[in-house]
């Protein structure tokens, strides 16, 4: 496994807190995706289009802040105190389906596991306890 990392989700201010935690850790932001630029933004409302899908923060070497703002039925169901995720980045294609399948295991998965735009093997869920997890396995390009 490369690495675990938290993930943090917002009320629509993924920016601004995002701008406040560079500003102590320092460094630039490794990655910043609009959900205006994804393939799905036809089902963003234009209040949301310019709000943040993902934005990662390196800290040092294998560790990096992420987050996103919860728009839609997700910022709905956000709740500060619970607005993060511990992200897992394993190794393999193999890997990932198998700690998926075994942390998933009495929960409820909320993505399953799958090819994504971003060139990831990636899936989200609850655990059993109600912890949230994501698994994103960076793909080598064909």
């Amino acid at each position: 496994m490369k690495a675990i990392n938290p993930y943090l989700n917002f009320k629509g201010n993924a920016e601004e807190a995002f701008g406040f935690y560079r500003s102590v850790f320092g460094g630039e932001f490794l990655n910043i995706t609009r959900f205006k630029d994804s393939p799905e933004s036809a089902h963003v409302s234009a209040a949301d289009a310019n709000k943040l899908m993902h934005i990662s923060l390196p800290l040092s070497s294998g560790n990096v802040l992420m987050g996103t703002d919860a728009v839609g039925p997700m910022g709905d169901q956000l709740v500060v105190g619970n607005n993060f995720t511990i992200s897992i980045s394993p190794d393999s294609e193999a890997e990932t389906k198998k700690l998926f399948d075994g942390l998933s295991a009495g929960g409820k998965i909320e993505q399953p596991l799958d090819k994504m735009f971003w060139g990831a093997y990636f899936g989200m869920f609850i655990d059993k306890f109600g912890v949230r997890w994501m698994l994103n396995f960076e793909m080598t390009p064909a």
